[in-house]
């Protein structure tokens, strides 16, 4: 059964279905955007927890799975609890799913991450500095999270917040200096497998909208090392197990520090399509392995492959013009897959969360100055290809 049969979940879905196994989907929605690419499909809402067993029964399923999002994690926690199926426990979601929760967990650990607390009113930032860091406790892909530098930038991003959240709190906490990455990582019987080490970036504050990811990260492997000691340590605090990890963390002067993890594969396509092109490993096929009760084993990676996505950066305005030759992107040398979801008469959004963001390019090669001069090329001629009026 896979929870949630939007975009995000497309790629595993073919997977399993590839793979043989007989897909049911459940969405909230009546027309999510995959329900046809599922073998059963059926609504159900993201807290119905009656639904989802009734359905899970109906079908017999013997497996639960899902992709790039945290929202089902503890439905599925619970579903498999019920059923006795492999995953992870019902603490385990809710700690992940919190990022207060798991902020405590990573202090109770030693684990290096920002200092924070809760917020329940613009008084509660009190013992930490500026700038600081507001995020929801319980909702991901950059939506209301804000770096604010003075009061007035808190008072605003406190509401905001509070909009992207369901509780009555939101998280504030130390602002970090430093690179971006996040680490890919599958978790079964007590091991800990790092698949990839994956740089970032990002729009400029105080948004901060990741923007971009290349695979493999340029980190010396003392470095690695250490991310890897951090990865088990986090895998043994919130007790990772039979699941894939999207951990995102900052390395500067001071040292590496994690700003938050998931028991799920990374969004963006990254452990979808990236680590695949970068590694020669198919992250999604090991988790469906895991889903089904088997043993895995990850193979080495493949060396000498890079890959990288990059979102698109459009003027702001009005699309007044699409070229044809927008049509032959996908067919460029290097090129993995390029989209782009506007048309003519569509305004071009201010991008404040990952759900503003309206195309990309997706590369892979051999070289990393190769496939980041091909990138900048082939921004450059799409977003001559697009004529904005402003």
């Amino acid at each position: 059964m896979v929870f949630g049969v939007g975009s995000l979940q497309h790629s595993i879905i073919c997977r399993a279905k590839a793979m043989g196994l007989y897909t049911v989907g459940i969405d909230p929605l009546p027309d999510a955007a995959c329900r046809d690419d599922v073998d059963a499909y059926e609504v159900v809402g993201g807290q119905d927890f009656e639904k989802t067993m009734e359905v899970a029964t109906k079908y017999g399923v013997s497996a639960i799975v899902t992709a790039a999002t945290d929202k089902p994690l503890v439905m599925m926690a619970r579903v498999a609890q019920e059923m006795q199926l492999p995953f992870y426990s019902v603490d385990t979601a809710r700690w992940s799913t919190d990022k207060y929760s798991m902020k405590s967990r990573f202090n109770d650990a030693g684990i290096p991450c920002a200092k924070g607390k809760l917020m329940t009113s613009l008084n509660d930032v009190d013992g930490l500095n500026f700038p600081v860091v507001v995020k929801p406790r319980d909702n991901s892909g950059s939506r209301g999270v804000m770096v604010c530098r003075d009061q007035n930038q808190l008072a605003w991003a406190f509401n905001e917040a509070l909009a992207f959240t369901k509780m009555d709190s939101v998280l504030v906490e130390e602002f970090i200096e430093g690179q971006e990455y996040s680490i890919e990582a599958l978790h079964q019987g007590g091991k800990n497998w790092v698949v990839q080490f994956t740089e970032k970036t990002t729009t400029p504050y105080p948004y901060n909208v990741e923007m971009g990811h290349f695979q493999p990260a340029t980190l010396p492997e003392m470095v690695k090392d250490e991310i890897r000691i951090i990865i088990d340590k986090i895998s043994a605090a919130l007790h990772f197990e039979n699941c894939a990890s999207h951990t995102e963390l900052k390395i500067n002067s001071r040292g590496i520090f994690v700003i938050e993890t998931s028991p799920r594969s990374g969004g963006d396509m990254i452990s979808s399509h990236l680590v695949p092109l970068s590694t020669g490993i198919n992250m999604e096929e090991l988790l469906l392995r895991m889903a089904v009760g088997e043993t895995i084993s990850v193979p080495q990676a493949t060396e000498g492959m890079v890959s990288c996505i990059r979102y698109l950066q459009l003027p702001e305005g009005v699309v007044s013009d699409i070229s044809p030759l927008v049509r032959e992107v996908g067919d460029w040398p290097g090129v993995a897959d390029f989209c782009f979801d506007l048309g003519i008469g569509d305004k071009v959004p201010q991008i404040h969360s990952s759900l503003d963001r309206y195309g990309h390019l997706m590369l892979h090669g051999k070289d990393r100055n190769e496939v980041e001069t091909m990138a900048a090329r082939y921004l450059k001629a799409i977003n001559g290809f697009i004529t904005i009026t402003t």
